[in-house]
């Protein structure tokens, strides 16, 4: 009898679990006797998916592992200099780019491809239900014709624009973008006080079907719960977009967001001791709207990111399974 891929996993998960002979094939799989280290962010995608890859590295591969916290800067310093930790899963090489490069080219990371298909988002959006009942508004552009769509209750005149809380960088940047699109004249900026608070009129917006426009960013449990659309901006520019960063700049200027790269980083030695681990992790590619669903579920349930990452692997086999062999999925299913 011809078995699918799902029978496949569910009849050697099965046999996985009673036959007792897991482990040995499992070990022999890792490639390596040293303890990988992985870092766990403080952010909720960086930590769930250090504990996605953990469960599949010690269940599915039968590798000794160890979370340990990390973060973008220190991460990077010990596994450039020490080969610790072995597997950064979402390191932000934008945050200490000088650092990153030189340990490229010294040989002491390696880059294992993007931790988020896309990279990482951030911009102007609206709801899509907004966007499908007004055409037209594409662009930060075209806003000055819609600003009555988007009604200051505090002033009716003009629009309102909710950007991010004071102290945030992304409030200067919003700031010197409203400059540079000249949207002073049509629209207010408005501050909401907090990130709970920014999150707040947001989904009061989209509860009650109302137009909002707003900053956000990506990948986070708010994208995976509405259905936004991004408004288009001018072309990237590094120069300009170093300006719009500080408070300080006298003639902000039109261009894009920068999009953040997240990649899973690796010390040195670990695709050489490790090439199934490594080739494992090349394999590994999720998009913001993934990690969204992810990072709802965790939010609505209140999860830590060790639960967060279970769901994952319980409810999404057809994403992760993948990126392994269907013995290693099995053992992994057998866990769960």
């Amino acid at each position: 009898m011809k078995l699918s891929i799902k029978q496949y996993i569910a009849a050697a998960a099965f046999a996985a679990a009673f036959s007792g002979l897991t482990h040995g094939v499992q070990a022999a799989e890792c490639g390596t006797d040293k303890t990988i280290q992985i870092a766990e962010m403080g952010w909720p995608s960086a930590a769930a998916l250090a504990h996605i890859h953990a469960i599949i590295l010690e269940k599915g591969f039968g590798c000794s592992v160890e979370l340990v916290t990390g973060d973008t800067v220190p991460t990077l310093a010990t596994m450039n200099t020490k080969g610790v930790p072995a597997l950064a899963p979402e390191l932000w090489p934008s945050a200490s780019r000088e650092v990153w490069d030189k340990a490229l080219a010294d040989g002491k990371v390696l880059n294992l491809g993007p931790a988020i298909a896309e990279g990482l988002i951030q911009g102007w959006y609206i709801p899509t239900y907004v966007a499908k009942a007004n055409p037209g508004l594409k662009n930060v552009e075209d806003l000055p014709e819609y600003a009555d769509l988007f009604a200051d209750p505090n002033d009716p005149g003009k629009g309102r624009f909710l950007s991010c809380p004071p102290g945030w960088a992304c409030e200067v940047m919003n700031a010197n973008f409203f400059k540079a699109y000249g949207l002073d004249d049509t629209f207010n900026l408005f501050s909401p006080g907090s990130g709970g608070a920014l999150d707040a009129t947001i989904t009061r917006a989209f509860t009650r079907e109302e137009p909002v426009l707003f900053y956000y960013w990506g990948p986070t449990a708010m994208m995976g719960r509405f259905d936004m659309t991004r408004l288009e901006m001018a072309p990237f520019d590094q120069a300009k977009f170093d300006c719009i960063g500080d408070a300080a700049c006298a003639d902000p200027q039109k261009t894009d967001f920068v999009a953040p790269d997240a990649v899973k980083a690796a010390a040195a030695w670990l695709p050489e001791e490790a090439p199934a681990i490594a080739d494992y992790l090349g394999k590994v590619s999720l998009t913001n709207a993934d990690i969204g669903r992810m990072l709802l579920w965790g939010d609505e349930n209140k999860a830590d990111a060790a639960d967060t990452a279970v769901n994952f692997l319980k409810t999404e086999p057809d994403l992760w399974t993948q990126w392994v062999p269907t013995d290693v999925a099995a053992a992994v299913q057998a866990s769960l």
